[in-house]
């Protein structure tokens, strides 16, 4: 077995950094939504995917693999949105035992309301204190790691 590459202390503080930063982030953005719509940042998650899905339709194993989520996650997770009004389960003529996860008027009404004040935060924690060569350089990286990451899953 060989021995542990550990990361160099530049790589630890820059690693440490992005936890913290996305940890932060993600919990101003939940706080956000919370406080001006009652969504939470999952909400908005699932509406996202199934406002960009033609007529607002996905089938449950899409929105998983767009979600990255855990199937029991986005089992209860719809449970409760489908409890609120947010979105509907719709049996897919096509095959019997399959079924469509379908964005409701109340859940395109949400996403409509909530999106400003979130594009807005979005902007103002994030974009706003980066340089255009900083957002390019940024969708680099990203694509770089999700390209490792889709070849190490399999994807």
């Amino acid at each position: 077995m060989s021995a542990p590459r550990w990361l160099d202390d530049d790589q630890q503080r820059a690693w440490r950094a992005y936890l913290r930063m996305q940890g932060r982030l993600s919990a101003a953005l939940n706080r956000q939504l919370q406080a001006s719509c009652g969504l939470s940042l999952a909400d908005y998650d699932v509406l996202v995917h199934l406002t960009d899905a033609a007529e607002g339709r996905l089938r449950p194993y899409e929105l998983q693999r767009a979600l990255d989520w855990e199937q029991s996650r986005l089992s209860h997770h719809l449970s409760r949105m489908h409890r609120r009004g947010l979105v509907e389960r719709e049996e897919c003529a096509e095959d019997g035992r399959g079924a469509f996860v379908v964005l409701t008027e109340a859940g395109r009404e949400a996403i409509t309301t909530a999106a400003p004040g979130h594009v807005e935060t979005v902007r103002n924690l994030f974009f706003d204190v980066l340089s255009p060569d900083q957002v390019d350089a940024l969708q680099r990286l990203a694509t770089q790691v999700l390209t490792r990451l889709d070849a190490a899953t399999g994807e």
